[in-house]
């Protein structure tokens, strides 16, 4: 690539990073001119298709909620396209991640005076999303608390804002959230946008033991206690500690069934047995209700039962 093209191919990523997909495109059309060969041009040719396609389809949905919901997935869809390519070039890369969310915060902001609970924290969390992989970590964290607060304890939030702690270096409040988040619903959790070193290693290893899809979720937890990364304990309430027990025994009645979904109901029961466990400990139990525990936990998964004993 020659001096001119360096140059006006930082002038088209600038327009990416302004959130300005068309204007990019002219340029790099007009750079086609002189190199078709250029490999960073073809890559960030490929991203300004896909965002302007990507900007004609969100504003054909006339339904601001319906709009919200597919912000994020268009990201999703972006990352899934861009990931065939063998050879990134970084640069447009991080100038599309800037431009998409910044043009994401806009949208979201205007619809942060939404009335009903569980959608205006869903707009907060969104917002806050995109404050995050713009490296806004404070008005990130800002926007997930005030969603919480909004509507409390959704596994969704709190796990990223858990991301947002560990992002910070404050893995200890991250561990501890995502801990909580893992345990309440793991299935609403979208993986795709949690960041930190922390939780896509535990990620890493637990699609490396052959998990994927919705049983993946449902096993990133059990490893994560297995890894010492879910290792900051809280006391329980005696009404968490009766649910957990109600829950439980609604499991183990469960699992009898020959057409249960064992693929998801065990980490699910060895997830809440681990929560007993820790229960027990921190409220100076017996030893025989924790080795019964551990029994339940040898016959449900014998090889999870001798790596958490090690």
């Amino acid at each position: 690539m020659d001096f001119q093209t360096e140059a006006e191919l930082k002038v088209a990523l600038g327009f990416l990073q302004q959130g300005n997909p068309l204007e990019a495109q002219k340029i790099i059309s007009s750079l086609f001119e002189h190199d078709l060969e250029s490999t960073e041009l073809v890559y960030t040719n490929k991203c300004c298709v896909f965002w302007i396609d990507s900007i004609k389809r969100l504003r054909s949905l006339e339904d601001s909620f319906e709009r919200s919901e597919n912000i994020l997935l268009e990201w999703k869809n972006f990352q899934d396209y861009i990931s065939r390519e063998s050879t990134p070039y970084e640069p447009a890369l991080f100038a599309v991640q800037q431009g998409f969310f910044k043009n994401a915060l806009e949208e979201y902001k205007k619809m942060l005076e939404e009335k009903d609970p569980l959608q205006k924290a869903e707009i907060y969390k969104k917002t806050g999303i995109c404050y995050k992989k713009l490296g806004d970590f404070e008005n990130a964290r800002a926007f997930l608390t005030e969603a919480n607060n909004i509507y409390p304890n959704l596994s969704s939030v709190l796990a990223e804002l858990a991301d947002c702690f560990s992002l910070c270096g404050e893995d200890r409040v991250g561990k501890v959230l995502y801990r909580e988040a893992f345990f309440a619903d793991p299935d609403s959790i979208d993986l795709d946008f949690l960041d930190s070193e922390l939780i896509k290693c535990l990620i890493e290893k637990t699609k490396s033991k052959g998990y994927s899809g919705k049983a993946l979720q449902y096993w990133i937890p059990v490893y994560g206690v297995l890894g010492g990364v879910f290792n900051i304990k809280r006391e329980l309430t005696s009404q968490e500690v009766a649910r957990l027990k109600k829950d439980i025994y609604a499991m183990e009645n469960e699992i009898k069934d020959p057409s249960c979904n064992s693929e998801i109901l065990v980490p699910r029961m060895l997830n809440c047995y681990f929560w007993l466990m820790d229960h027990y400990d921190l409220a100076n139990e017996t030893q025989a209700k924790i080795n019964e525990v551990l029994l339940r936990i040898k016959l449900l998964d014998s090889a999870v039962y001798e790596m958490y004993i090690k």
